[in-house]
């Protein structure tokens, strides 16, 4: 492992809060001695974020055949610059080219990662409608990564300074939710839960599961067994391989023992259930990290906010935690 990790930044989409949020956390330089930062992106939308913040700082183009570790300074923001944006592309519009560049730079991002050229990818937020219109029909960021990286178990992770949750099931109705919902699968969620935690440091990982009904079944009163058909083995199996996990457990009561400190990560069955959680605790310092894959990946935990595009408002608290979340995974 290099001295500093190289974490590369996509820019997400361009009409959106991204290249702000770029520079506002680069140009602070917190994390400046503990990693090499570099944007893979349009350096002229940069350009033109950093113009609107008037704001001095540097650029330095990176080419393929650079070595992105030599290049590493305190007074330059890299960009690995792939041109694919007209230079009036317009703040807050959903644009099929801006749709398209965001997933280009992220297959570039996934490409520098397998190639051992970064060590990990921090992404800025994408627009979906825009992601869609651009010929890239995927639900979103976590989709994308698994498919070009042949992963086929794989997890979202909502990480915050006082909560941690990981996901069964996501961009998909509730209905449909319950019915993916298998023994199997929590098993492997909660596997990916321990092993990240792992690596982020904690020796000993208190893992908490979800249920799915109200009181998580209350002993077959609520719901039709699910908790007892699939809940219960994959909890079972777990702590016969040594892992720290309790539950079903219910969610009305489980996210305040978490945040108090009983539990290091809760298991969501479904996306609202785990989001709205996070959420509540404060949008500004949530990351989502993509657990199962084989580079690491932390996010923002928001969206492009076209509403505040373009207007150098937008917080960089998120990208802030992101870059660190993604340092310490190294």
């Amino acid at each position: 492992m290099r001295s500093r990790p190289i974490i590369g930044i996509t820019m997400g989409d361009g009409a959106g809060v991204g290249p702000e949020i770029i520079i506002k956390s680069l140009q602070n330089r917190r994390y400046s001695s503990d990693c090499i930062p570099v944007v893979i992106g349009d350096l002229k939308i940069l350009k033109r974020a950093a113009d609107i913040m008037v704001t001095d700082i540097l650029f330095r183009q990176v080419h393929k055949t650079d070595a992105i570790a030599s290049l590493g300074s305190n007074q330059e923001i890299l960009c690995y610059d792939l041109n694919l944006l007209p230079e009036d592309l317009s703040f807050g519009e959903v644009s099929a080219e801006a749709g398209h560049a965001a997933y280009e730079y992220l297959k570039t991002a996934i490409e520098l990662a397998n190639e051992g050229r970064i060590d990990a990818i921090v992404t800025a937020p994408i627009n979906k409608t825009a992601l869609h219109k651009g010929g890239h029909p995927y639900p979103g960021h976590t989709e994308i990564l698994a498919e070009l990286t042949g992963t086929e178990s794989y997890a979202m992770m909502l990480s915050s300074p006082k909560l941690k949750v990981i996901h069964v099931t996501t961009h998909v109705g509730l209905r449909e939710a319950i019915d993916l919902i298998a023994p199997d699968r929590v098993y492997q969620v909660i596997k990916m839960a321990h092993h990240t935690l792992l690596k982020s440091g904690i020796p000993k990982p208190k893992i908490a599961v979800c249920g799915i009904n109200p009181h998580a079944g209350e002993n077959g009163l609520f719901g039709y067994g699910e908790e007892e058909e699939k809940i219960i083995p994959a909890v079972s199996r777990a702590q016969e391989e040594g892992m720290d996990v309790s539950g079903p457990l219910p969610a009305d009561t489980l996210f305040f023992r978490a945040v108090r400190g009983d539990f290091d990560i809760v298991v969501a069955m479904y996306h609202d259930q785990g989001h709205g959680p996070i959420k509540v605790l404060g949008l500004d310092e949530g990351v989502n990290i993509t657990a199962g894959l084989p580079i690491i990946r932390t996010s923002v935990d928001h969206g492009t906010a076209f509403d505040i595009a373009g207007k150098g408002t937008a917080d960089e608290k998120s990208m802030l935690e992101a870059i660190r979340q993604a340092v310490e995974l190294t």
